[in-house]
């Protein structure tokens, strides 16, 4: 497919996992596209490269600035950049969901922030957030990833609502678990990395972990033009996990 030809795009956390997918993807449909990432040493063209940190504004307006100018403009912005938490509300102090969230909910702000004035510009504009089903299902040990996810999800309504009417659309993708170098460093730590592997396959109705490939294409969707009526929706990529209430198998 060539529906993002002539198109330049803007990838947050892009250097590695769904954010690595996307960027590839974009650039594989014609897109000029560039990665901002803490550490962008492992981009190869033909994406470009810029360092940011999203919890500075400095950083991340300067980057975005830089980005757009060697791209020659600004279509499409997918907001990426994020950590992941673990725990209860008990599990974590205020340093932690202070750093949480500054990256997951303000980073998106700031990179958004720095973007609009040059998505305005679009004949085609589009945001697309990366958030997770753990904004609509309840997972245990997920306090305060589930919070910030929650507020990408209502920001991404709200963003799409404010802007509207200024041509530029506002979306989510809502992953399952995702076969991830996060969830890779978070079995390496587990007690049975294996049997903590089975058991997030297991609460996924498809059995298997979701592929950052599959998470990158329905990025792609709610960026293409032509999904050029759809504004203020999710999409949970997540092997059936929000939406199916399978019964145990061999019942």
């Amino acid at each position: 497919m060539t529906d993002f030809e002539g198109l330049k795009a803007l990838v947050t956390g892009g250097a590695s996992g769904i954010g690595r997918a996307t960027a590839e993807l974009l650039a594989t449909r014609g897109a000029q596209v560039a990665v901002l990432d803490l550490d962008p040493s492992s981009v190869d063209k033909p994406l470009l490269a810029h360092r940011a940190d999203v919890t500075d504004d400095a950083s991340v307006r300067e980057a975005v600035a830089a980005a757009v100018a060697e791209l020659g403009g600004l279509d499409v912005l997918i907001n990426n950049a994020g950590i992941g938490a673990q725990g209860t509300v008990e599990d974590n102090d205020d340093d932690e969901w202070h750093r949480v969230l500054d990256v997951n909910v303000l980073g998106m702000v700031r990179v958004a922030r720095a973007a609009l004035p040059h998505l305005r510009a679009s004949q085609h504009a589009a945001i697309v957030n990366t958030c997770s089903i753990a904004a609509t299902a309840g997972l245990p040990q997920r306090a305060l990833y589930s919070a910030s996810k929650g507020a990408v999800y209502s920001l991404t309504l709200a963003m799409a609502a404010d802007h509207v009417r200024e041509g530029i659309r506002v979306n989510c993708v809502n992953p399952g678990t995702v076969d991830t170098p996060w969830i890779g460093r978070l079995l390496s730590k587990a007690p049975d990395p294996a049997a903590e592997r089975t058991a997030l396959e297991a609460r996924q109705p498809t059995g298997r972990l979701v592929t950052a490939d599959e998470v990158a294409g329905a990025i792609a969707y709610l960026a293409s033009p032509l999904s050029g009526a759809t504004t203020g929706t999710s999409l949970a990529v997540d092997g059936g996990m929000q939406g199916l209430r399978m019964r145990p198998v061999g019942q």
